[in-house]
């Protein structure tokens, strides 16, 4: 996701008025959020554990103390700006969000406006049209042992699905030509449903031992083939660093539901960002500064945050199949 420099929105920002400003709405929303309470597919936003506020004051996904948030509706679409340094102004939200105003667009109330979590700041934006899009997510093929089969056989237990991710774009023009295309949200509207392959594990000498047994696996969560680059970068990096297939088949689970392998997705419910839905996105600047666009950084911050908050990524993914979050 591209975004304007600083010293660019400090220059638009100066230029001053409330109504005359800014320009196109990018959403990199911030940073510190951690997907434990907030999945990016719980937009709506009744999030798994009620208010952000609760979020916050439970230190869920990275938050702390000092973690703060605004309400930011652009064009009638809503999105929460969070942030660990406090708010000012409205104009620091809009550069803490890396919001920016074209001339034509207004904002209530004015940028010089003191707020609190108790503010709504609205932009309505001149000449851009909101567009939704759907695309894809690739499902994983899983395969686990299964004692319960002779060994050398195989049997599909589930054939996968694709996912749907939904992507709520503010699209500017000049003509036909299309001059800006800023993410407002992305997020998982229907997670992919993974392949599931059994492989018997069964000989003649255990099946006197397995009689009894009514399970269909071990408790193993499985091998995952990766399905894209990102996905082989991450298992190639878990398995250098001494993780398992399990750690690597539960991270996968968990990123698949929280953000479908968006870098830049962005729940415009609770600001929650990136791969593992950090929040405040910033939070995964301790992992490197290209934390906005880099999903290498975006998974060294979740293991590190898994490995912290949980005791492991298999740990999460235990409590994600408990709240739907971690």
């Amino acid at each position: 996701m591209t975004g304007v420099t600083a010293m660019t929105l400090a220059a638009v920002l100066a230029m001053g008025a409330s109504s005359d400003a800014m320009i196109t709405h990018h959403t990199t929303v911030l940073a510190d959020s951690t997907a434990d309470a907030y999945s990016v597919n719980d937009i709506t936003g009744a999030a798994s554990r009620d208010t952000i506020r609760e979020a916050i004051a439970k230190h869920e996904n990275g938050a702390t103390d000092a973690t703060v948030f605004a309400t930011v509706v652009i064009d009638g679409q809503t999105k929460i700006v969070s942030s660990d340094t406090a708010f000012t102004d409205v104009r620091s939200v809009l550069e803490a969000g890396n919001i920016t105003l074209a001339k034509g667009d207004s904002v209530s109330p004015s940028l010089d406006s003191a707020v609190d979590e108790s503010t709504v700041i609205t932009i309505t934006s001149s000449g851009s049209d909101v567009i939704t899009e759907d695309s894809d997510i690739d499902f994983n093929t899983v395969t686990k042992e299964d004692p319960t089969l002779d060994k050398g056989t195989t049997k599909v237990e589930s054939e996968g699905a694709k996912g749907v991710m939904e992507t709520v774009s503010l699209v500017s023009k000049t003509g036909d030509t299309v001059t800006s295309k800023n993410t407002l949200s992305s997020y998982v509207k229907a997670a992919p449903q993974d392949r599931v392959v059994l492989v018997g594990t069964k000989t003649a000498s255990s099946s006197t031992t397995n009689s009894g047994s009514t399970s269909s696996g071990s408790t193993s969560l499985g091998v995952t083939t990766p399905a894209s680059e990102m996905q082989t970068w991450a298992h190639d990096y878990l398995i250098g660093n001494s993780y398992t297939e399990d750690d690597f088949t539960a991270l996968v689970y968990i990123i698949s539901h929280e953000s479908g392998w968006r870098v830049d997705a962005t729940n415009a419910s609770s600001g929650a960002y990136g791969l593992p839905q950090a929040l405040p996105g910033s939070k995964m600047a301790s992992a490197g500064s290209d934390w906005q666009t880099n999903y290498q950084t975006q998974i060294k911050w979740f293991v590190g945050y898994c490995n912290g908050r949980y005791g492991g990524i298999t740990a999460a993914y235990n409590h994600w199949q408990t709240y739907k979050s971690y």
